[in-house]
Order: C-alpha cells, then structure tokens, then sequence
C-alpha cells in the first residue's frame, strides 16, 4: 500500500502534464483556446502570482471602496426611513386588506412611536432616533421599496450578504475583492467587523465559498480595545522581528520547492501569500485599528461607544487601502424587536446614530465620500402591524413587530450614488413595496455597477459554471446612480 502510495504521488496531475508535455505547448495551447472561446480573459491568461493585487473593473467608476453598515436583526422601515401616517388612523384596528402572510401571527395596525420631520435641501423624512444620519440626508439615497424571498432571518441574512438563501456562495465582499484586490498589500483586503461575537449565520455571512480563501473575510471582535484581544497573534511575544522573518524566509524556501514541483499552483501561491500577510499585518495592523491615535476631536466626534469606535477603526481602514469593510451592529440579531420595540429601536438607534452621522461627515471632509460606497440597512424590515403574543417565539407583550420581507428600507451614499432622493415606495401602510421595487439581486447589480463592474460578467468558473453574485438575476437601478 505504501508503495502504492508513493507512486500515485510521483504521477503528475492533468494541470502539470499539460503544462510539461511539449515543453508546456499543451498549457499553452488550452490557455490560448479558452481564451478564443471566451472562457479565459486575457487578465486570466496571465495570472499573477499574488491574488490581491489591485485590477481594474470593467469600466471606470467612482467607487473604489465599500462600507456597509449591516443592522442585523431588521430594523423596522416604518419607524427609520419610511414613515406611514396612515398607521395612526387605523391604530389598534385590522388594516383594510388582510395581513400579508410573515413568520409569526401579526394584529392590528401599530402606528410608529416615533416622530417623523424632513431634512435637508431635500426634504425627506427621517425618524427623530437617527437626527445625526438625517443631517447627511442630502448626501444619501433612501430607497423605500427593498424586498426579500422569506421572512427569516437565515436565508435572509445569506441572500444579503452572498446573493444565495440557501447553497453555499462567495459574499459580496468576496467578489469585490476578487473583482478589484486591495490596494494594501499589508492589510486583509476584506474585513468584517462584530462586537461581542458572531451575527446569525456566523462567518458564512464573509465566506468565500468556492472563490479562493484569500477573499474570504477577515473577523474581528470590536469589543476589545487592547490589540492582541482585537487580533489574535499579532503580536510573537516568543522571538524577536528578525528571528521571525528568518523562521519566514525558510518556510517560504521549503515552499517555494514545494510549488515549483506543482508548476506554480494558483491555489498553492494564495495559502504562501497568506503566511506573508500575516507577518506584514504586524506592521501596520497596530497602527490602523489604534483610535488613541486619531485628535480628541475626532474621537469625540464618532462618540466614546462601541460603534464609535468600530466605525472609526472603519474608516482608517478604507484610507489605508482595505476594498471592503462590513459593520455589523452587535452579535446575534440585536434589531429583532419582536417585542419592545419603541425601547430597542431608541436604545440601538441612540448607539449607533452619532457615529454614523460622523462618518459620512468625515469621509466627505477628507474627500474620501465620492469613492466609498456607504450601505446601511438589515436583512429585511419589520411589519406594520403588531406582532401577537405567541409562546415561545415573544414575551407576549404585543408592543412589537414581525419580520417583513415584502417591503423595507435601505440607504446608499457616496461612492457615485445621486444622493437627496427616496426611490421607490411601500403601500400606504408599508407592509409591501409596490412602486420601482428593488430585490436584493437588483441591490447587489447596483452596488457592482457602481464600482464598475457588469454583474453578468463578473464570474468565476467553479464546477463547469460560471457563477455571479446575482446568478441569473439582477437589474441595474441607474435612477440612483449620479
């Protein structure tokens, strides 16, 4: 068996034989039919050895970089970005027409608590528990007629975040990063940020899937403040610099044999990337997510808070070169307010808001805004109706809101995106989006479209397909598009 073993080992595979029969004619040969076929572009055909290097899109375009602020657990569009007056009018009555069909048994109509007034040049109307976000209101798109596949969050979570509710697929800051690499070559290019632990779902939520690993996300717990709590190892605390760059230049020559012998593996060079990025990172990582370093005035500015500090930590990432950074509110579903929902919508709103209004303030007064694609918003919004007391799933309490997948709320900014407008609407009681809808197939077309990319050409071959964030769907939103 040993024996056995040894020579399936020395066999080369199809990918070497091609490459060493006819002096490698045959890889060549195949590179330069696919190629004909228009399987393989001309970028392909000639694969650098480093998987994050920046590349061009397919056509210039303002954004260059993504922060997307994922409020998990459904906020409520009704009580945010979408008001309803009509709510009060039927409050504590049935609605008109029967209750659309979500996760749990709703009642009656259930007016929002809080009160709506218009903002800006624009005029639009923003809820008074995010006055620090409606001060940027001329800067940001509202788009009020979102909507989903189900009213749960697991699918709903993997539909955002990777264009799929139920199979395994790359997330969207993986094919960013696939599409356009970083621009710092010392820092992950896909960061995904979370206090206090995992959102539903977990890191599925930044994986990579069948793109390679190198894109998948990077997770760090932004509850910490001291470094090493923030990034596990980025520090040896056993042997000094030089001793480890030494341990590194060895394991790179044992590695580097390695590869030679398997003709430059692609798959191969990434795994030897990521050890070099690594070490790198404990150069620069330090320094990128040390707020203390920022002016008093600026740290005050974000607010002293959790998210203050990870939306600050955010933005020194983007101007350091990192593609893709995902803010997500807290571990688990903190906006999932099945019950209470005025106390934990004003509690999480009040966290939040500040720092939200400080960032787009502060990438727009550095002039970074035009070339960051700003996204906020959750996996689906809540119902316009009150969500009944069901044993097990609230506390009874009926004082809060069921999951709504037919209709919510999210906003874009920057990054190319015609800021001061409301595109699209719900019903008059936003239970439905009904006007210019938008699924999240057509989001994910826009936000590829505005860092210029056609969403049906950015595609990666995996299992004889080729794959694309939005499958065999999507259409592009050019009303919000500047």
């Amino acid at each position: 068996m040993s024996n056995h073993k040894q020579q399936l080992d020395t066999l080369p595979t199809r990918r070497e034989l091609l490459c060493r029969c006819g002096m490698g004619l045959g890889a060549v040969s195949l590179a330069a039919l696919l190629q004909d076929c228009g399987l393989l572009s001309r970028a392909e055909a000639r694969t650098s050895i480093n998987p994050l290097e920046p590349k061009n899109p397919h056509f210039p375009a303002k954004a260059k970089r993504v922060i997307h602020l994922f409020m998990n657990g459904g906020p409520s569009h009704v009580d945010t970005f979408d008001p309803k007056p009509a709510l009060q009018k039927y409050a504590g009555r049935p609605l008109p027409a029967p209750n659309l069909k979500t996760e749990r048994k709703t009642g009656a109509a259930f007016p929002s608590p809080f009160k709506f007034q218009k903002y800006g040049q624009s005029g639009i109307e923003v809820s008074e528990i995010f006055p620090h976000v409606a001060s940027c209101i001329d800067d940001i798109a509202v788009i009020r007629s979102m909507h989903a596949d189900v009213p749960n969050h697991e699918p709903s979570l993997l539909l955002m975040n990777c264009g799929e509710a139920r199979l395994v697929r790359p997330s969207v800051g993986s094919w960013v990063t696939y599409g356009l690499g970083t621009e710092n070559q010392n820092l992950p290019g896909f960061i995904a940020m979370c206090p206090g632990g995992y959102p539903i779902q977990e890191t599925q939520n930044w994986q990579s899937a069948f793109l390679p690993g190198v894109y998948q996300g990077n997770y760090i717990d932004t509850r910490h403040t001291d470094i090493q709590k923030l990034i596990e190892h980025i520090k040896n605390n056993f042997v000094s610099a030089k001793e480890q760059r030494e341990q590194l230049d060895l394991l790179r020559q044992l590695n580097e044999t390695h590869l030679e012998r398997r003709q430059q593996e692609a798959e191969l060079e990434a795994r030897l990337q990521s050890f070099e990025l690594a070490y790198r990172m404990q150069m620069e990582a330090g320094d990128a997510f040390d707020v203390n370093k920022e002016p008093p005035a600026i740290r005050e500015r974000y607010g002293s808070g959790t998210q203050g500090r990870q939306l600050l930590i955010a933005r020194r990432l983007l101007e350091r070169g990192v593609r893709f950074v995902q803010v997500w509110h807290g571990a688990g579903q903190p906006w999932d307010s099945h019950d209470d929902l005025e106390v934990n919508h004003r509690r999480l709103a009040k966290e939040c808001d500040q720092a939200i209004g400080a960032l787009l303030k502060d990438l727009k007064q550095r002039g970074m805004l035009d070339s960051t694609l700003v996204i906020w918003g959750g996996e689906f919004g809540r119902t316009p109706t009150v969500e009944l007391p069901t044993p097990g799933a609230n506390a009874g309490k009926i004082n809060g809101r069921d999951h709504n997948h037919y209709g919510f709320s999210m906003w874009l900014a920057g990054g190319g995106v015609k800021g001061g407008q409301v595109y699209g609407a719900t019903d008059e009681f936003g239970f439905q989006a009904v006007e210019n809808k938008v699924h999240v197939h057509d989001l994910h077309a826009t936000i590829l479209w505005l860092l210029g990319f056609d969403h049906e050409k950015l595609t990666y071959r995996y299992a004889g397909r080729d794959f694309r964030l939005t499958d065999v769907h999507g259409q592009v939103v050019h009303e919000l598009i500047a």
